[in-house]
């Protein structure tokens, strides 16, 4: 029988699972949080007075009927489940993982990679401080643990997530003193027609909860820098669309710009990456079934960025042509490729609607934190280009830009652009970090024992 490995149990892993259980396979699925659910749909640890309403929204009925699917997989026996678990490489049809047991190897004949999206960031001066945080660490504090990350935040970044954020911190009691968007209220405005078309209530449902923040959201800003002490954060500086100055006084700075796909695995697994200018990122190159390379598929915002419905639907489409590859009967799946489709419609009219602000990256002052892991400058890169050309990987082996834990999981980009703007070239020109293994820092004493 064919080995199954699934990495990752979000929506998307979930619903790759529960076909292959349906098939009568039983798959293996790691993921590196404590319960199934990934980052849209994540549970709680520690023991709080919440109902799926409040955690979760009006997506409640379905966070539930994710955890209750593969919850239920697991009490029957019907997967197997490494929780806590990071995929470290992937080589030769093997896995090496890093858990709560230590340092395992798991062979594989297919993969599913379901490893979702993460935080895509700005750099700002004053960013690299403490009390500085990502929309999505904000979202897993107040998920998992019921807490706010600060006495008074300021969000800043654009997209659906910072109007999300902020209203789950507003509804859970946090205090937002402002939100701070740089997508010109024109360019929301053009965008919200294809969303609109693709998917009303989707798009009615995020206006009203743009209308819940009042007086406190800003259009079309201009980021200027984070103020901070010996304690963090105590204002964030900033610009109107007209150019006027103000000053948001906070304790805490939570920053995003729409996500990024997390490709490390796919990249090792031998999936090709493309230049998207919608999304102003590299994407794995795949069919309209998630097919990516041999016996590889990709599912969910690893892939497409088509939030967590359309992850459901690409994590049945993997499993369905996985199976279909192995010759396995299999479910009809033109119902779940209309419903990409209209997703993909509505994203690609998103991306017009908050658009990554390139110029803004390019434009940071020389002093700026670029990569915070290693403390290196905007400037420090630029002189570096000088020496290495405008390629990503040589600036990287000559500046260390993208060499610390994150491996450029938070910088690439912006960095990118830095270096696209210095040498004057388009950003795609510039290439990509090449991914290495480990992808996740991993401690030396992990491996000792064997």
């Amino acid at each position: 029988m064919s080995r199954i490995l699934i990495v990752g149990a979000g929506p998307a892993g979930v619903r790759a699972a529960e076909t292959m259980v349906r098939a009568g396979l039983h798959p293996v699925v790691v993921d590196e949080g404590i319960r199934a659910g990934g980052q849209i749909y994540r549970r709680t640890f520690v023991r709080l007075d919440r109902t799926f309403r409040t955690l979760y929204g009006s997506e409640a009925g379905k966070a539930e009927a994710v955890h209750a699917a593969f919850d239920r997989m697991v009490a029957e026996n019907r997967v197997s489940f490494h929780s806590q678990t990071s995929v470290l490489a992937l080589r030769d049809g093997m896995a090496h993982l890093l858990g709560p047991e230590g340092a395992i190897t798991l062979a594989y004949d297919r993969l599913i990679l379901a490893t979702g999206a993460m935080d895509r960031v700005v750099p700002l001066p004053g960013w690299q401080g403490a009390g500085v945080y990502t929309l999505g660490a904000a979202q897993i504090a107040l998920k998992a643990q019921g807490v706010a990350l600060g006495r008074r935040m300021v969000l800043a970044g654009s997209g659906p997530l910072l109007t999300l954020v902020a209203v789950q911190l507003i509804k859970a009691g946090g205090r937002v003193e402002a939100v701070l968007d740089t997508a010109p209220i024109s360019a929301q405005m053009r965008g919200a027609v294809g969303m609109a078309l693709a998917r009303p209530w989707v798009t009615l449902r995020g206006a009203i909860m743009r209308a819940r923040l009042g007086r406190c959201y800003h259009a079309g800003v201009r980021l200027d820098r984070i103020e901070t002490d010996a304690t963090g954060p105590v204002a964030l500086h900033w610009r109107t669309a007209s150019g006027e100055a103000r000053i948001s006084p906070c304790d805490a700075v939570v920053l995003g710009w729409h996500l990024r796909a997390e490709t490390h695995l796919a990249d090792l697994a031998g999936a090709s990456l493309e230049w998207n200018a919608g999304y102003a990122q590299w994407l794995p190159k795949i069919d309209e079934m998630g097919r990516a390379a041999e016996a590889v598929y990709l599912a969910g915002d690893g892939a497409r960025l088509l939030g967590a419905d359309a992850a459901e639907a690409a994590g049945r489409l993997a499993a369905t042509a996985c199976l279909k590859d192995m010759g396995h009967r299999a479910i009809d799946p033109m119902p779940d490729l209309r419903r990409l489709r209209r997703m993909a419609r509505f994203a690609n009219a998103l991306q017009r609607a908050f658009p990554w602000p390139a110029e803004m990256a390019r434009a940071l002052p020389d002093d700026t934190v670029l990569c915070r892991c290693e403390g290196i400058s905007a400037g420090a890169l630029r002189a570096t280009v000088d020496w290495s050309g405008p390629e990503a990987n040589r600036a990287k082996s000559l500046s260390r830009v993208g060499m610390g834990r994150c491996q450029g999981r938070y910088c690439q980009l912006a960095a990118a652009e830095v270096i696209a703007g210095h040498a004057g070239l388009p950003v795609s020109e510039v290439g990509r970090l090449r991914s290495q293994s480990p992808v996740r820092p991993a401690p030396v004493s992990a491996f000792l024992g064997r």
